[in-house]
């Protein structure tokens, strides 16, 4: 499918993800002006209930909002629509077991982006018929990083995704630094790493660095 023209373009690079658990002891918000600060281009805001309740969640929103505003940076939140709209956020993220996307459509309206996780061919076709902006393909190498996650799909999916789905994706789950550029070198534009931003000594840093090593392997 074609994004309407009121809706941002979906931007190759690291898509970057809020893991509060996994980042020494720094706030969602403060991560969040670091991967800023090394240029990434979108943000997802993902946190857990019953980890911090609706309203700290809302809050920790509604400050990396006005961070990504100023920078032009995209802002996602994952799992919760209600989140999104009230931070105004660019759109949601959501699971295969989460509100189907033509409900989270309704919400949202059509100008927002709406991501949907996928882990087989099947998936993918249905996010494309379910009117789905962009999907997540993955988890492509085993991660720790989300409890109750599916097995790995490995390289296979995306090389399906990559060849016969018509949305952009993201690849996700247990990539790292390693192992990023064959993801990118088999087609992946958009590659999202968790634990090895949220949890790098310097995170501008290592944004900046997996960036060139996206741009190297994508032949650019």
């Amino acid at each position: 499918m074609t994004l309407s023209s009121a809706k941002p373009a979906f931007p190759a690079g690291i898509y970057g993800i809020t893991a509060e658990k996994f980042s020494a002891g720094r706030t969602n918000v403060e991560v969040a002006r670091a991967m800023i600060a090394g240029g990434i281009r979108l943000i997802q805001y993902r946190e857990k209930r019953p980890a911090k309740s609706f309203a700290e969640m809302l809050a920790e929103c509604r400050a990396i909002r006005e961070l990504t505003r100023a920078a032009g940076v995209l802002f996602i939140v994952n799992d919760y629509p209600d989140l999104a709209l009230l931070a105004d956020a660019d759109g949601v993220h959501v699971g295969q077991d989460d509100f189907p996307v033509p409900e989270v459509r309704r919400l949202l309206g059509p100008d927002k982006l709406i991501g949907l996780s996928t882990h087989e061919p099947a998936q993918a076709a249905a996010a494309v018929e379910a009117g789905a902006d962009y999907i997540g393909v993955g988890p492509i190498f085993s991660t720790q990083t989300k409890e109750d996650v599916c097995a790995p799909v490995g390289l296979g999916y995306l090389d399906h995704v990559v060849r016969a789905c018509p949305l952009p994706f993201v690849a996700i789950g247990g990539i790292k630094e390693h192992n990023i550029g064959e993801v990118v070198a088999r087609g992946a534009r958009t590659v999202c790493l968790v634990t090895e931003i949220v949890g790098a000594a310097d995170i501008a840093a290592t944004v900046r660095r997996l960036q060139a090593t996206c741009l190297a392997a994508a032949g650019v």
